[in-house]
C-alpha cells in the first residue's frame, strides 16, 4: 500500500480469492488465513481496524459468536456493544480527533454487507474530506495507512482500556 494514496477498490475486494469461512470469525480465532487489524478483545466481541477504510480511524466492532442481525444479540451483548462503541469514541476522538461520526451496521448484500457476520462501523469523518465522488472514480486520498491506526488505537486502548 502506497503512503498517501489509497486504490479504494471494492470490487477487487469482493472478488479476490478468500479462504474458506467466515472472515470475522476466523479473526476472532486468530487464524493466520485472514489478515487481521485486530486492536481489543474480550469473550464476546473483537474491535478491528477496517482494513479497507473509508476514513482513517474506521473500526469495526464485531461479536465473537457467529450473528449476521442484531436482533440475535443477547441482552448482554447489546449493552457491551453499547458499552464498547462509547468508550471507542472517546479514544478515536482522542486518537485522530474527527469532527463527527458515522456508526451503522449493513445487514444482508443488498444494504452493503460484503460480509455476512454482523459488525457495526464507526466511521471517522473530518471536516473537508473527500467525497463520494472520489470514491465512484475509484481512488481516495488516505491520509493513514490501516497499519497505522492499529498501532494508534492499541496504544491509546493501552491508556484507556474498555471497561465493561
Amino acid at each position: 500500500m502506497s503512503n498517501y494514496f489509497f486504490n479504494f477498490s471494492k470490487m477487487g475486494y469482493l472478488t479476490e480469492e478468500k479462504p474458506d469461512g467466515c472472515i470475522l470469525c476466523m479473526i476472532a480465532k486468530n487464524s493466520t488465513s485472514v489478515k487481521k487489524l485486530k486492536v481489543w478483545e474480550n469473550d464476546f466481541f473483537v474491535v478491528s481496524v477496517n482494513l479497507y477504510p473509508y476514513n482513517p480511524g474506521h473500526l469495526i466492532i464485531f461479536p465473537v459468536r457467529h450473528i449476521t442481525d442484531i436482533r440475535d444479540f443477547t441482552d448482554e451483548e447489546e449493552r457491551q456493544m453499547l458499552v464498547i462503541t462509547k468508550n471507542l469514541l472517546n479514544v478515536i476522538d482522542k486518537t485522530h480527533k474527527p469532527s463527527a461520526y458515522n456508526l451503522g451496521y449493513n445487514m444482508g448484500p443488498v444494504a452493503g454487507a460484503s460480509i455476512n457476520h454482523l459488525h457495526r462501523h464507526i466511521i471517522p469523518r473530518y471536516p473537508r474530506e473527500i467525497g463520494i465522488s472520489d470514491l465512484i472514480a475509484g481512488k481516495k486520498v488516505l491520509v493513514e495507512d490501516p497499519r497505522v491506526t492499529c498501532k494508534r488505537i492499541k496504544k491509546a486502548l493501552e491508556k484507556s482500556p474498555i471497561r465493561l
